[in-house]
């Protein structure tokens, strides 16, 4: 019997997939990846080194430049000084305006009434001050301006008269300054640019390697092949083991649906055989019967056995999950142990390959239908639910049968595992919920087992939208929906 209904899917006890991680290969990355990494070590590896340069350098060039032009300003202070000593009024009113004409220095009375500032750390290196201080004597003063004109005002006396001495400014050269700073700024765009260009070499084989990874983890192995002929011979030779390696996968599974192809035929055949000579030659209904029945679960854990060794490799496109969920349960609404009740948007796709979606539906029918019974009524009661969130698509499949004890969850999705007695009085080959689980991961998705709060087991489901829905594009053509045992 089935139904459609409306209700929302129920709160299970553990926590649902809309919480859950998304697979690897659709996590957003955490972290640095490996070219990051590259470069920032790198990055370090020069910025500190163009620090370790910039100290050299002013240990052995600006200190000694710094200490020279102290020397040079003190010489000319003197110079000036030792002129002016020696030469008389007349003569020092011309020497005065020589100076002042022809080497920029100019020399004025100082008076006690002239306001000055003197000269702070920032305004001059320290060390200069000092050599500068040196030389000169300890009456000496060092202004940045007097009377409010700015400059490198030098006070000093003769005798008993003192007087400034203004020098152009740029005749100080500064430790630093806008030049060095520019310097520095190009000099570490270049390294952190050269870095990035070592790092992308450096990371380019492995982002090679990991493509070539990934495309045989998909069963892609003509698109694995990496470069024999690199230049750098370890890359080469991880690039030649790589390459031997995909094609001895290649060749096994080649020989493995070679196998797979003969053992249904060569099992099949002597099966058919067998269920030919029940009919006739058994003359007990009821021996040929179970007989029969035990033939019927020898050929269905033949198809468990194929479908559970299927390659890897899945074509996924837009699928209408309506669809597909109704062909399903068309296929079983004439059991009468089972009532389904349906409550899927007919709109709801997923990218899905059809047939193994099919395929997944089917067996969480048949587990529900043989272990999820009501003890009450001995009738399976299902309900299947979905809804899309983000860029994702929540499927939910629940019985009311009496669920399974919470430490055998984590082994039911394992090859040949069966669980507690109540979930496990039909027959069957254990595979059932192992290849929903291999289905599902195949075409990107999560698979999740959890006991619900009313009782029951429940299977949830996450698939991905087609990215043309999660980009608001409009929807796909319906899919077809189809069966495969």
């Amino acid at each position: 019997m089935i139904r459609g209904v409306s209700n929302t899917m129920d709160v299970t006890g553990p926590v649902p997939l809309e919480t859950a991680p998304a697979p690897l290969e659709m996590r957003p990355r955490v972290g640095l990846s490996l070219f990051w990494r590259t470069f920032f070590l790198l990055s370090l590896l020069l910025i500190g080194s163009i620090v370790a340069w910039l100290q050299t350098f002013r240990a052995l060039e600006f200190e000694p430049r710094a200490i020279q032009t102290a020397q040079q300003i003190a010489s000319l202070v003197n110079l000036s000084r030792a002129a002016l000593m020696y030469s008389d009024a007349i003569a020092r009113v011309s020497l005065i305006k020589t100076l002042a004409e022809q080497e920029g220095v100019r020399i004025v009375p100082r008076e006690p009434n002239d306001r000055y500032a003197p000269f702070s750390s920032g305004d001059m290196d320290q060390e200069m001050a000092g050599e500068l201080l040196s030389r000169l004597g300890p009456g000496t003063v060092l202004a940045s301006s007097v009377n409010r004109e700015k400059g490198l005002w030098v006070g000093f006396k003769i005798d008993a008269d003192a007087y400034w001495l203004l020098m152009d400014r740029e005749r100080f050269t500064r430790v630093g300054g806008r030049t060095w700073l520019i310097w520095l700024i190009t000099a570490a765009g270049l390294s952190l640019a050269g870095a990035a260009l070592i790092a992308r070499l450096i990371n380019r084989p492995l982002k090679q390697l990991s493509f070539a990874a990934s495309r045989v983890r998909d069963g892609d192995f003509d698109a694995s092949r990496l470069d024999e002929k690199a230049v750098t011979s370890e890359i080469r030779e991880v690039n030649i083991g790589f390459n031997r390696m995909a094609q001895q996968l290649a060749k096994i599974e080649q020989d493995r649906a070679v196998m797979l192809a003969g053992i249904s035929h060569d099992l099949r055949t002597p099966l058919a055989r067998l269920r030919l000579e029940t009919e006739m030659s058994v003359a007990d209904a009821d021996a040929r019967q179970h007989m029969a029945a035990d033939i019927d679960q020898l050929d269905a854990i033949i198809d468990k056995f194929l479908d559970y060794a299927r390659p890897d490799h899945a074509e996924l496109k837009p699928v209408n999950l309506n669809d597909v969920i109704q062909a399903c349960v068309y296929a079983v609404q004439d059991q009468g142990d089972m009532r389904i009740n349906v409550d899927v948007p007919k709109n709801l796709h997923v990218l899905a390959d059809e047939v193994e979606l099919a395929r997944v539906v089917s067996n969480l029918l048949e587990n529900a239908r043989r272990y999820g019974k009501t003890p009450e009524t001995g009738i399976a009661i299902v309900d299947i639910a979905a809804k899309a969130r983000n860029e994702w698509v929540l499927l939910k499949v629940r019985d009311h049968g009496m669920g399974v004890a919470p430490e055998a969850l984590p082994n039911l999705i394992k090859p040949f595992f069966r669980g507690d007695a109540a979930r496990t009085a039909a027959t069957g080959a254990g595979l059932g919920l192992a290849i929903v689980d291999k289905t599902v991961q195949r075409m990107g998705g999560i698979f999740a087992l959890a006991n619900t709060t009313s009782g029951g087991l429940a299977a949830h489901i996450k698939l991905q939208k087609p990215r043309s829905l999660v980009a608001g594009e409009g929807h796909p053509p319906a899919a077809r929906a189809a069966i495969a045992h």
